[in-house]
């Protein structure tokens, strides 16, 4: 009997251990990866961090640079796409501008003419840049002071800014125009310049507008001060009360030396894409505005100006030695000078 109490069996002393939930498991497993997780992370940004320390991490975005459309392959070297340092061109950082320069000679229409152009809103001309004599003291500050015009960054108060399409100034020939012209014609060459040349025919009247300007530099008619330009009939009345002496045996040299340094500007310039023009053409016939538009690629406007001429009639009430005048002139090639070339 006891025997029996005795025996047991081989697989009787196997203990099952109890079955556990499955759910108990994967919160485990999960608990586990959250904090491998964390530690990984953890680890991460401190790196980060000790790399972020030394330097500021930038981000560049790349622009997509602007095209010219819609203009013939010939007409591509004269659009231009400038980004200015001094401000943005917002919306119209992609609409082309056209670079141009009204080259002249004092006294010869171009304050006029210039004012005309600025009336138009997508025209910026910023008057005459190089009568400042610094600008013009070699041709690197020249060069320097159009890169800066070009760019949008020579600022006046003729600047439209950010939607200007065709930018330019007034340039006299005697501003270091015709004694650098090889390095300029490069320039505009380059840099896709227009030139708008801006002549008198007469250059009689043009020494008669001279000398007035001159001796009112001094005199300064209007209350003591002096104007070149004027803005009302009783400005230009008071300014035309002068009546200048012109010295006759000067005269022929001097017309003649105004007339060649004209012919000489074009025959400097004749490789640039430019336009001839004349202050009595423009005067009789002012659809010619419409031409220069068209030559600057700029949507046709009525322009406009306030200026008042201030030398009216004809040139014998203007002077005081017109009888000498006439006998210098006849017979010679300036001859057509003497006679009334427009009425106004």
């Amino acid at each position: 009997m006891a025997d029996d109490f005795c025996f047991f069996t081989k697989d009787s002393f196997i203990i099952k251990p109890p079955k556990k939930s499955p759910m108990m498991l994967r919160m485990v497993v999960l608990i586990f990866a959250m904090v491998c997780g964390v530690y990984i992370c953890s680890i991460g940004l401190k790196q980060i961090g000790v790399h972020s320390s030394g330097r500021i991490l930038s981000v560049h975005v790349i622009e997509k640079p602007c095209e010219a459309t819609d203009i013939e392959p010939s007409e591509k070297p004269y659009v231009h796409f400038p980004k200015p340092k001094t401000f943005s061109r917002a919306e119209c950082v992609c609409s082309p501008v056209r670079n141009f320069a009204i080259l002249s000679t004092q006294r010869s229409g171009s304050g006029w003419f210039e004012t005309l152009l600025n009336s138009h809103m997508n025209i910026s001309s910023n008057g005459e840049i190089f009568s400042v004599k610094v600008r013009k003291s070699n041709v690197t500050t020249i060069l320097e002071t159009l890169d800066k015009l070009y760019n949008l960054d020579f600022l006046t108060s003729a600047s439209k800014n950010e939607c200007t399409t065709a930018v330019g100034l007034k340039w006299m020939l005697n501003q270091g125009l015709m004694q650098h012209h090889e390095q300029i014609v490069d320039y505009f060459k380059t840099r896709g310049v227009s030139a708008i040349f801006l002549f008198r025919r007469n250059l009689l009247r043009r020494m008669i507008s001279m000398l007035a300007n001159s001796y009112d530099r001094n005199a300064k008619l209007l209350n003591g001060t002096h104007k070149s330009h004027v803005h009302s009939p009783k400005e230009a009345e008071i300014l035309a009360s002068y009546k200048p002496t012109i010295n006759t045996t000067l005269l022929i040299p001097n017309l003649k030396q105004v007339d060649d340094m004209a012919i000489k500007a074009v025959e400097y310039f004749n490789s640039t894409r430019h336009i001839i023009l004349y202050y009595e053409d423009i005067i009789k016939n002012q659809t010619i505005l419409n031409d220069v538009q068209d030559f600057l690629k700029v949507p046709r406007r009525d322009l406009h100006s306030r200026q008042v001429k201030i030398h009216k009639g004809p040139l014998s009430s203007q002077v005081d030695n017109w009888v000498d005048i006439e006998k210098t002139l006849k017979g010679t090639p300036y001859e057509s000078f003497l006679h009334a070339d427009y009425k106004i």
